[in-house]
């Protein structure tokens, strides 16, 4: 049993992608990990994803489109605050407006502009760029 499905998940998708495969599963998957696939491809960094059921449990099958360079859980889950967002930007992505950091917030999971838009703070879970 894993103890972090996520960075599973995430470490398996940068390691697919680097060797140019077009297609991984994702098992076993959660809310969670449907809502990061949700947002990495809404910002162009995967392609479709698609719920499977099989015997053994949920498996997302996601397209690949080759354009990460790197993603990853953030541990320990920081706490941010409308204010902390571009010092924990500066640590993670690689340059201004590139990028993004997924963070858990009242208001559900959403990227780093989206809870600067709200004037909402929270837990950082992952990064992507």
């Amino acid at each position: 049993m894993q103890n972090d499905t996520l960075a599973a998940a995430l470490s398996g998708i940068m390691n697919y992608d680097q060797i140019g495969k077009r297609e991984f599963l994702v098992h076993p998957s959660s809310k969670i990990i449907k809502r990061v696939l949700e947002i990495m491809n809404t910002q162009g960094y995967l392609g479709a994803a698609e719920a499977v059921t099989d015997a053994r449990g949920s498996v997302i099958k996601i397209n690949l489109l080759g354009n990460i360079n790197k993603c990853g859980v953030i541990k320990p889950r920081f706490a941010v605050t409308m204010d902390e967002y571009e010092k924990f930007e500066k640590r993670f992505l690689p340059a201004k407006g590139v990028g993004v950091l997924v963070v858990s917030t009242i208001k559900g999971i959403i990227t780093h502009e989206e809870a600067k838009e709200q004037n909402l703070g929270g837990r950082l879970i992952a990064y992507c760029y």
